[in-house]
């Protein structure tokens, strides 16, 4: 679905050619590649092949958000795990928050095509029982206030909707139901970073995640000094360094230059 309105200036989406390994960062609901860009760039440097790209809806504006939905979102996200994979020898995919879920998916739907999975504050359930009424709200309010920038390190901002779009929300948690049935065919590596204080999803989704794929090497690592969008936060660097080295490991038989596990 193309986009009419304007991109904001830190939106744009990522895209750098290095080595036969590839890596595809998906950002969160209302937020931007902003929110991934520097992780891309990081990953960048070490040799990898990267892709951000700007999930239909975000980085414009929230009532254009509205009139997507989570197949819109996946579209993009499949499209770009394609066009990594024709180039590529081996693929792994990064998501935070709604983009974890996203990747989620394309593991499951996609086995051969995914290597590994890192995952960021994932988001696949909230407990929430104003959720229940998401179903008749969101025709009576198009938004409720926004959840982005939950930032802990000052002066960071991810470029996300000050409003939350209820269509868009409700799509979300479609998604989320999605991905849930299916996690038992996630097998692949997973790295999963959990912040501590996080203002947006609840622990229950890393549970769930962690309880409900079959993957045979699954870590939680704990982020005790960064919020929700811990990517451009203060465990930022931390979160960079062990992906690049996780994701070395778990793509066999790449040739990359600088391979981090050499």
């Amino acid at each position: 679905m193309p986009d009419s309105a304007q991109i904001h200036p830190l939106a744009h989406p990522m895209s750098s050619d290095g080595g036969p390994t590839g890596v595809l960062l998906l950002h969160g609901f209302t937020g931007s590649p902003a929110s991934m860009t520097p992780w891309g760039a990081a990953l960048a440097e070490q040799g990898y092949t990267v892709r951000v790209p700007r999930l239909p809806g975000h980085g414009t504006t929230w009532r254009e958000m509205n009139a997507t939905r989570w197949e819109d979102w996946y579209a993009e996200a499949d499209r770009a795990l394609t066009e990594l994979r024709s180039r590529c020898d081996h693929v792994a995919v990064a998501g935070l928050s709604m983009g974890g879920a996203l990747t989620l998916r394309l593991a499951e739907q996609r086995p051969a095509d995914v290597d590994a999975v890192v995952l960021v504050n994932p988001a696949v359930n909230l407990v929430d029982r104003r959720l229940a009424a998401l179903p008749v709200l969101r025709h009576l309010v198009p938004s409720l206030p926004g959840i982005g920038n939950d930032i802990k390190k000052p002066g960071v901002e991810e470029s996300g909707y000050d409003r939350t779009p209820l269509h868009a929300l409700w799509s979300q948690t479609r998604l989320w139901a999605d991905v849930r049935a299916n996690l038992h065919r996630v097998s692949q590596p997973l790295l999963l970073f959990r912040s501590t204080d996080d203002h947006v999803v609840d622990p229950s989704s890393a549970r769930i995640i962690l309880a409900g794929v079959s993957s045979a090497v699954a870590i939680e690592t704990i982020l005790h000094d960064s919020y929700h969008v811990a990517t451009i936060d203060h465990d930022a660097e931390r979160i960079w360094t062990e992906s690049a080295e996780f994701i070395a490991r778990h793509t066999a038989g790449s040739s990359k230059e600088g391979d981090p596990a050499r």
